[in-house]
């Protein structure tokens, strides 16, 4: 049996908390500003596809400050964490919208040293697509990663072909691991992003999801349920009945599933979701997060497991 996770948490979770990974790592509690620098995406600009994929609804970034220039949002972002936790408080800039890694590498190169200079600052996390990670691109990011604690954070969703396609994300499985790799060799440390409940995903093959993670073994990884947002294809094709959500206790029962299957060592950065309320259409439940959070915990509790329980390393 592997060892319980309990090592990996201090506030009584069955899992390896990002709050405990921070702590140890950094020596306090870090939190993350968010920034969106009006980046677009091989599927929106046209280069392979047009509209993005079908939940997208501006690449996340309705937490950022957008329609400003780089250096007000980080000045934004670092009034609103120090007055809060004051003065003192560290951040970790967190380029959210779109693919941050999707422009001329001089583009690329200013944008990220301005938040390599900015005060507070303790880490860059970017997220990005596995196929927009040119070779030269991975040399700005190993001097970036050698300069400052570096995370990527990769959309997967899935990896099941027909998901894939269904969604518009317009690059193969087979492709998403290229890039990972790249990223392995480059030893930058990688966060793997995947969605519960895409249409007509069986929890099997959520399963399946979770099981290539583990092959993989990133540093971390990001489970979230999925939104219906306002203004989305996927909100059109929820409107004519097209296919399922999950229940909250369908969804609490597969992350359960998944947590038990990846190494204990991975952190766990996201294990639910923040849907843009005031566009959010479904599944409303979703939306409070520290309900479905205790039920997560709860379970765990009452079956006696945590992550990594039913994990077996792949030679």
């Amino acid at each position: 049996m592997n060892k319980s996770p309990f090592e990996f948490s201090d506030d009584n979770k069955r899992y390896h908390t990002l709050n405990y990974y921070n702590k140890y790592h950094f020596g306090k509690k870090i939190f993350k500003a968010v920034l969106d620098c009006g980046f677009s995406c091989p599927n929106i600009d046209g280069t392979k596809s047009t509209g993005g994929c079908i939940f997208c609804d501006g690449g996340s970034g309705y937490f950022t400050h957008g329609g400003y220039n780089l250096s007000s949002q980080l000045s934004r972002e670092k009034e609103r964490i120090c007055n809060k936790h004051g003065e003192s408080a560290r951040f970790i800039a967190y380029f959210q919208a779109n693919s941050n890694t999707y422009a001329p590498l001089e583009v690329l190169r200013e944008l990220y040293y301005t938040v390599l200079n900015f005060p507070n600052v303790c880490g860059i996390s970017i997220g990005t697509r596995a196929d927009c990670l040119s070779d030269e691109i991975i040399g700005l990011l190993e001097e970036l990663n050698s300069k400052t604690d570096l995370t990527i954070e990769l959309g997967m969703q899935s990896i099941h072909e027909n998901t894939i396609k269904l969604i518009n994300r317009c690059y193969t499985h087979k492709e998403f691991c290229d890039g990972f790799y790249k990223l392995k060799r480059s030893n930058i440390r990688t966060c793997i992003h995947i969605i519960n409940g895409l249409p007509f995903e069986t929890p099997e093959m959520m399963i399946k999801t979770a099981e290539e993670i583990a092959r993989l073994n990133p540093e971390a990884v990001k489970l979230q349920m999925l939104h219906v947002i306002k203004g989305t294809v996927l909100a059109e094709m929820f409107s004519m009945n097209e296919f399922n959500l999950l229940e909250k206790s369908e969804y609490i029962d597969i992350i359960i599933n998944q947590l038990e299957i990846l190494p204990p060592e991975t952190v766990i950065e996201r294990i639910t979701g923040d849907g843009d309320k005031s566009k959010l259409i479904a599944p409303m439940w979703s939306a409070d997060k520290i309900s479905v959070l205790g039920s997560i915990d709860k379970k765990l509790a009452e079956l006696d497991t945590w992550q990594g329980k039913k994990y077996h390393k792949k030679a």
